[in-house]
């Protein structure tokens, strides 16, 4: 064999020396190619954890679609024998799902919309305006994310009480619309350190234009901070979505002194067994008590009922996918 730029005989140990090289650069790599050892080790690692969390989702798709004989058959596992849409039927009826999602709706999206705004407000503030104590103000607000919400809980019961809002919107959206909705510190930070990112100058050429503060505000800092109002009204939509203790107590049967209370999707899952009770005692007037003690919802009934609350949330983010990761991209909420 002959070299074939210098066309000399080419010696044994100096084809091992080439064929080591060749191999050392596809398994290692160099500095501008990864070798197949590194990228085995990154595919291995994503599938990994893509099944960590795929698999309770998994779990759920497949439990929500079993038949009672394929639940009481151990051999059944991934794969059901049959499909049975029935379990999806008596989860639909017994959350009242449409009455539930327009309750949830309400009680996510309005507290959203109004924490963006009053975060988006508060931020600009702080960013663009020097007054006394703003250091120790936005301290403060820092502070209030690390205090524990349940600290909050009864002093927040008793003058939601003396001002009549229990088991009303205002319980969620006046909090919300002063700045003081959950986790509004968070999306303080977020505005805040967007508008001390974007340049002063835009400001200054606005104001020597005859812009007010309120216009520089409304055609300025806001068509700017697309990127931070997405990430603030996802998460906050996300983080009322699911919540459930504090609705209950500010907004349940207790609350409002009569069964007819607001119920996100949340909450009623949350209730599930009891309602399937009453539910089952609906469709068989005949039954004893001591049957109807007995009869609990099984595994594919309780899955389906989680699927279904959880559905809305994950088309929304299905839909708003690219939007939110380009956000997420531009605010820096990574932290790099």
């Amino acid at each position: 064999m002959r070299d074939e730029m210098t066309n000399r005989p080419v010696s044994r140990e100096e084809k091992l020396n080439r064929f080591a090289w060749k191999a050392r650069r596809i398994f290692l790599g160099n500095r501008r190619q990864s070798g197949l050892l590194f990228q085995a080790f990154v595919y291995a690692m994503l599938i990994s954890l893509g099944f960590v969390y795929l698999y309770p989702l998994l779990y759920m798709v497949v439990t929500s679609v079993k038949s009672l004989p394929d639940l009481l058959d151990v051999s059944v596992n991934w794969v059901p024998t049959a499909l049975s849409g029935d379990n999806f039927k008596q989860a639909y009826e017994v959350l009242n799902f449409w009455d539930a999602l327009w309750d949830t709706i309400q009680i996510s999206v309005l507290p959203a919309i109004c924490q963006t705004i009053a975060c988006a407000l508060t931020g600009y503030a702080f960013a663009r305006y020097r007054f006394p104590f703003r250091k120790l103000a936005f301290a403060l607000v820092l502070v209030t994310f690390i205090l524990p919400p349940y600290v909050l809980m009864v002093p927040k019961y008793t003058m939601f009480s003396d001002y009549k809002l229990l088991g009303k919107l205002g319980t969620l959206v006046l909090p919300a619309g002063l700045g003081q909705g959950m986790n509004s510190a968070i999306f303080i930070l977020i505005f805040a350190q967007f508008f001390r990112q974007t340049p002063l100058s835009l400001d200054e050429a606005a104001r020597v234009d005859g812009a007010g503060e309120s216009r520089i505000f409304v055609e300025i800092a806001i068509p700017l901070s697309i990127p931070a109002i997405v990430v603030s009204f996802l998460f906050s939509l996300v983080w009322y979505w699911n919540e459930t203790y504090f609705l209950s107590l500010y907004l349940g049967s207790s609350a409002m002194g009569k069964a007819d209370a607001m119920a996100s999707l949340l909450v009623q899952l949350s209730r599930f067994e009891q309602s399937y009770l009453g539910y089952m005692q609906s469709l068989s007037q005949s039954w004893s008590a001591a049957h109807l003690s007995e009869t609990v919802a099984n595994e594919a009934i309780r899955m389906a009922a989680t699927l279904i609350a959880i559905v809305p949330l994950l088309l929304v983010y299905l839909v708003l996918q690219k939007q939110f990761v380009q956000s997420i991209d531009r605010t820096g909420i990574t932290g790099e």
